[in-house]
């Protein structure tokens, strides 16, 4: 049998094997993907774009912004 792959928890940095019977995945602990969950209900998790990309966007069905 091979041998698990090993990534880093992304909250502590941790080392944790992906396994099938790992309760958290990616995460060393459930504390750590809490912390994590709470950072993305808190906004802190965004994709980057420019200010004005919306208005590219919806150009077309909203008015100009004012």
């Amino acid at each position: 049998m091979s041998q698990p792959l090993t990534v880093d928890c992304p909250t502590c940095g941790a080392p944790v094997e992906l396994i099938e019977k790992s309760a958290f995945r990616q995460f060393c602990s459930d504390r750590c993907k809490l912390i994590d969950l709470g950072a993305g209900a808190a906004e802190e998790h965004k994709i980057p774009v420019a200010p004005d990309s919306e208005d590219e966007l919806f150009s077309g069905d909203l008015e100009p912004r004012q």
